[in-house]
């Protein structure tokens, strides 16, 4: 089981802080962003004289919330077709274990979020990659090349929309073709939706709660996280129609006892929160995006496309190795004793050998906190290579 890219460098991020460093972080997608009075607000009103264990299948209340926000995007699922889980991680750990028996497969477009290697190595099932390059946007290729990479033991398709770590926002067509190869091939679809919320350019993200034909194949994942920026609560979600996956992800719901009582207490209440701070956030990120890669288009040898949804953009460095060039980063250089820390992409794919020269940057840093990271990027690659000659 691989280390996580976007984590296995932070011991050397705490030694240059203990060093005197200010590090700048742009490779987590934890928002700067203040996560809403309501959550704490409902915590603090929680008066019961003991925090017993909730349900298996999730709080009721918080269950409700989610059906009825559902229902804004023309999405009905019923109480009893969604399960609450300790984050999107465990959905997304649940949703390969009801789908895959060991030694199975799962198509993921590649590249894709590093933990979808994690999660599914742990349960002895393998990620099989659908190629995107930068060139064609990230987009999926087309039908045919998708259904080459299919063998007998593909059992489910993958996808996270709007993408992480690309920021791809996939387009109706593109779902409604992997609707069709789900069809042909007897798969189902694990549609990672955490990043729904965040278009841009006029955008909107199609939801495979939207697809017709294909309702008893479709988990929806979701969570709390960076839509209402409560990383920290842990709380996500499993949507489906199939009552028979229900039946069973109840199973592996009671196998963890529950999720915890006061933060789904909380949870509940995000989800009572205004369109107002969704539309603030968006235009926020937006504003985000559009530093982050004006500034990334200025620095000589950089190439990358620019994303329109979620916050996070892939960008191929003038460098020979990224993940030197991260390490390099942290504890060989400092401008007026400041860096920044990003994560390296090769583990952003399955493919070997792709993404060796890539990063993945997460535009979350407040405005000027971020213009100066990208500014201490481009000192640091002139620096490395100045370095490494």
């Amino acid at each position: 089981m691989q280390a996580s890219p976007v984590r296995k460098l932070v011991p050397f991020a705490q030694q240059a802080q203990k060093n005197g460093k200010t590090v700048y972080h742009l490779n987590i997608g934890q928002p700067d962003i203040k996560t809403p009075s309501e959550f704490m607000d409902a915590i603090r009103a929680f008066d019961e004289e003991t925090i017993a264990y909730s349900v298996s299948n999730g709080d009721p209340k918080l269950i409700k919330a989610i059906s009825e926000y559902y229902k804004r995007f023309d999405m009905h699922y019923a109480e009893d077709e969604i399960l609450i889980t300790n984050g999107g991680s465990e959905a997304l750990i649940f949703a390969a274990i009801a789908t895959c028996n060991a030694g199975d497969e799962i198509l993921v477009p590649e590249p894709f979020y590093t933990n979808y290697n994690g999660f599914t190595i742990a349960v002895d099932v393998k990620i099989k990659p659908i190629t995107t390059k930068a060139e064609d946007g990230f987009h999926l290729p087309s039908k045919e090349e998708i259904l080459a990479c299919i063998t007998p033991k593909t059992k489910a398709i993958m996808i996270s929309n709007p993408g992480n770590p690309t920021g791809v926002v996939y387009s109706r067509q593109e779902l409604e073709i992997l609707a069709e190869v789900a069809i042909e091939k007897d798969l189902f679809i694990i549609s990672d939706e955490v990043y729904r919320e965040f278009t841009y350019d006029g955008l909107t993200c199609t939801s495979f709660g939207n697809i017709d034909g294909v309702e008893d194949r479709v988990m929806i994942v979701d969570s709390v996280s960076k839509r209402y920026s409560a990383c920290g609560a842990r709380i996500g979600s499993i949507c489906t129609k199939n009552k028979e996956l229900i039946t069973n992800l109840i199973k592996l719901c009671q196998s963890r006892l529950c999720v915890p009582t006061l933060e789904q207490v909380g949870a509940t209440a995000l989800y009572g929160v205004s369109q107002d701070y969704l539309d603030e956030v968006n235009v926020e990120y937006q504003k985000h995006r559009d530093i982050t890669y004006n500034a990334l288009s200025k620095i000589d040898g950089v190439i990358c496309e620019k994303p329109t949804g979620a916050f996070y953009v892939i960008a191929k460095l003038p460098i020979d190795n990224a993940e030197k060039f991260a390490l390099w980063m942290l504890t060989d250089f400092a401008d007026k004793d400041e860096t920044v820390m990003v994560s390296p992409a090769a583990d952003f794919y399955a493919t070997k050998g792709l993404g060796v020269d890539e990063i993945r940057i997460a535009y979350i840093l407040e405005e000027k906190s971020l213009v100066r990271a990208l500014e201490l990027l481009d000192l640091g690659i002139k620096a490395y290579n100045k370095a490494h000659k």
